[in-house]
């Protein structure tokens, strides 16, 4: 990166924590100048500054890159907004969304971009990307896109209520493989077979139960649509990113198709890393996702993949829906449910639990390769973001990973008003969030920043990942 010469005074200096970079984590000042970091200084220097946070007992993260949100602008902002969604954001650590583009309109002209980041602009704690849409009707628009735009396009393979633009046509699906490819964008996925649920509909009830809604949904449709998404890569050599993976069968095949060298990658959500079918019992429509929660083992095997690093990223999938239409019959639920305020304590209390001997500072630098390093060199922005290193963005989590607590209604931030995890004791708390030097998110205080969150511009993003572990790697971990 660039090197700058030292300022009488920097604007924020970070100090007495245990600072997780990519050369391990160190013991370290960070120094912050116009929202870049300037330095990293040894321990116990006390340059001047402006601001100073005491970080000691703590570490320092990269702030969390979540690149799988749904902040419902345009057209659905009476279940989230970018006001509370970014709030829900900042609160947990996150500084950087990339928001997906099934909004009303949805996003699949790339001269709509501009007004949407308008909307936005001025109500936005954190800075933010797009993933491109595209529909049975739209897919000569990606030959128009730009990286100013966006650098991915997200292709649904089924539906549910939010999600109307179902690519079902196997020939249009070729078709924006092949565009991709040449256009060099990623293409990102619902990978979830709509023949194969359209079948089963055709001969079942419709769910009484909202636990009858995961075997109406069941992993098959997943396995299959997974499948036809390796062959098309194989077919165009196009980069695919399959999102919110929830059986141990696809998680298979990805690996597989990795290890080949094919570019496919993929992640999985907290949620699913969280909770399982039997949930359901419990907390019925709250945990009604698409895909649907699974079982013990498919956990187990998403877990693996997670400490061999054979998954690429984590993202919330954060989806909210108002309470009124979370209850409605199980039918007519809607899929989804609010997750960017929880990530990242959700994921490092899994590893806490599953991992109790393994050492905190390595399953902290983990989770920051997987929920910022990786998403921000898979979608273009690992030039500046994802990394604590001079010359990037000061994107900053004071985070006490000792923190033992648990989330009550009061402190959700979302604007749905409730969380999946409300009562769940968590280990781990971002306690600051700073964005690009400034401090958006305060606990001690409950205090939040300026909105003044930036449409973030793009580099055509390279694959950038390490292989996938040599397999099979059937290792599973208990919980």
């Amino acid at each position: 990166m660039d090197e700058y010469p030292t300022p009488v005074r920097y604007d924020l200096v970070i100090s007495g924590g245990r600072v997780v970079t990519p050369d391990g984590v160190l013991e370290r000042t960070v120094a912050v100048h116009d929202g870049r970091i300037h330095a990293l200084l040894p321990a116990g220097a006390a340059p001047p500054a402006l601001r100073t946070l005491d970080a000691a007992g703590r570490h320092v993260l990269p702030g969390v890159l979540d690149s799988h949100v749904h902040f419902r602008t345009p057209g659905l902002t009476h279940k989230e907004d970018w006001a509370h969604g970014s709030r829900a954001a900042a609160a947990g650590g996150v500084t950087t969304v990339i928001d997906m583009p099934n909004t009303r309109p949805a996003l699949h002209d790339p001269d709509d971009a501009p007004a949407k980041a308008a909307l936005i602009e001025g109500t936005s704690l954190v800075d933010y990307r797009f993933h491109f849409g595209v529909g049975t009707g739209t897919v000569d628009a990606l030959q128009r896109l730009t990286p100013r735009v966006a650098t991915s396009v997200k292709v649904f393979m089924t539906g549910h209520h939010t999600a109307p633009d179902v690519i079902r046509d196997p020939v249009l699906l070729d078709r924006i493989f092949a565009v991709a490819a040449e256009r060099g964008l990623r293409v990102v996925l619902h990978a979830e077979d709509d023949a194969v649920f359209s079948l089963l509909d055709a001969d079942r009830p419709e769910p009484s139960r909202y636990e009858a809604y995961e075997p109406a949904r069941p992993r098959t449709g997943g396995i299959v649509a997974v499948a036809r998404v390796i062959e098309l890569v194989r077919r165009h050599g196009t980069a695919a990113h399959v999102l919110h993976v929830s059986s141990a069968e696809e998680c298979e095949l990805l690996l597989a198709a990795r290890r080949t060298g094919l570019p496919v990658t993929f992640e999985t959500t907290p949620h699913h890393l969280t909770f399982t079918r039997a949930d359901t019992r419990r907390l019925g429509a709250r945990i009604r996702l698409s895909p649907a929660i699974r079982e013990p083992r498919d956990q187990d095997r998403l877990w693996d993949a997670l400490i061999h690093e054979g998954l690429a990223t984590i993202g919330s999938d954060h989806a909210p829906h108002t309470i009124e239409e979370k209850t409605r019959p199980p039918a007519d639920a809607p899929p989804g449910l609010p997750g960017v305020q929880e990530l990242l304590t959700a994921v490092v209390t899994g590893m806490r639990r599953r991992w109790p001997d393994r050492p905190v500072d390595d399953l902290l630098a983990l989770a920051a390769r997987l929920c910022s390093t990786r998403p921000a060199d898979l979608f273009g922005l690992g030039h500046g973001k994802g990394r604590i290193a001079v010359g990037y963005d000061a994107d900053l989590v004071v985070f006490d990973a000792d923190a033992t607590w648990f989330l009550t209604a009061d402190a959700v931030r979302s604007k749905c008003g409730w969380s999946a995890y409300e009562g769940s004791t968590f280990t781990g708390r971002p306690d600051i969030t700073v964005r690009r030097g400034e401090v958006i998110w305060d606990r001690a205080t409950g205090t939040f920043g300026r909105p003044d969150g930036q449409w973030l511009d793009a580099r055509a993003p390279a694959d950038g990942l390490p292989p996938a572990p040599p397999g099979p790697a059937r290792q599973y971990i208990p919980a």
